[in-house]
């Protein structure tokens, strides 16, 4: 993410009308839970729920073996910065039937399992609404978990007003808010292939290699698992520090140590969805979640 959002007149004019259109939505729900990862969207949506329906909002994030303990205590750091009631709850997505298979539409049984047990909570708790961080841009990428969301009534108010991530990031540095230029993050399971088999083993040596490559300075970084072999991604902008032999050194003896045999660099770098070149868009037309 580059240091600065800018937006000409014309296009702050247009997102000022989102927002105010975002607020009057807020205001329609009386009360809500959020669907709370901690990432530039939730963090943007839950600020603007939070004052808009004040004490009337709850925070809701699923720990899992998908999600890195990292995220999830920036998660719980964001929420009380907020001032906002913030819970959690374990999850356990291996445990879906399929899930571990990775299809192609793994992503619809994980949302459907997850908003489940958001809507119990909601209902249990007396909330009236259940909202999610889906913005604009979403609608765009294979995104089965969309589907999910739809079939149980969860509401995405940043996609209702078609609000754009640049925008919501634009919103954010305005706001104050520390997500602001907070690197896409998407679970781990997305760095597996449709079709190879995922582990809580695999999940970790995922997560262990992407701490090692932010810790290194790389802001945005996937590390996408192919069997014996990493294939890393990282921002565009950010390739050139890669070119550097003593580096590279490193990162393949820590790979090794972690467990991956191989590790290699993607050419064209970090791109969202970049699993998602392995399928057909269009022959998924008739599947879940092919918007």
């Amino acid at each position: 993410m580059k240091n600065k959002v800018y937006l000409n007149n014309e296009e702050i004019i247009n997102l000022e009308k989102k927002y105010k259109r975002l607020k009057e939505r807020l205001e329609s729900l009386n009360s809500a839970v959020i669907g709370f990862s901690g990432g530039v969207d939730s963090t943007f949506l839950l600020k603007v729920s939070a004052d808009v329906l004040g004490n009337n909002v709850l925070a809701l994030t699923a720990r899992s073996s998908t999600y890195p303990e990292r995220e999830y205590r920036e998660a719980v750091q964001y929420a009380k910065d907020l001032g906002v009631k913030h819970e959690s709850f374990f999850s356990d997505e291996l445990e879906i039937p399929g899930f571990s298979d990775n299809p192609i539409d793994r992503c619809y049984h994980c949302k459907k399992e997850l908003f489940l047990k958001i809507n119990e909570v909601a209902k249990k708790k007396g909330y009236q609404a259940v909202l999610d961080g889906a913005n604009y841009d979403d609608v765009g990428d294979y995104r089965p978990g969309m589907e999910a969301a739809k079939e149980l009534g969860v509401v995405s108010p940043l996609k209702e007003v078609e609000m754009t991530k640049l925008e919501i990031r634009f919103l954010s540095e305005r706001m104050g808010l520390p997500t602001w230029d907070k690197p896409a993050f998407a679970c781990l399971a997305s760095r597996f292939p449709y079709g190879s088999k995922i582990t809580k083993e695999k999940l970790q040596l995922v997560e262990k290699a992407e701490i090692f490559m932010r810790d290194l300075g790389f802001k945005q970084v996937r590390v996408r698992h192919h069997g014996s072999l990493a294939r890393i991604e990282v921002a565009p902008e950010e390739r050139e520090k890669l070119f550097d032999i003593q580096l590279w050194d490193e990162i393949g003896n820590a790979f090794k140590v972690f467990g991956f045999t191989y590790a290699t660099v993607d050419v064209l770098g970090y791109r969202t969805g970049s699993m998602n070149d392995t399928i057909s868009i269009e022959g998924q037309k008739n599947t879940r979640g092919s918007e």
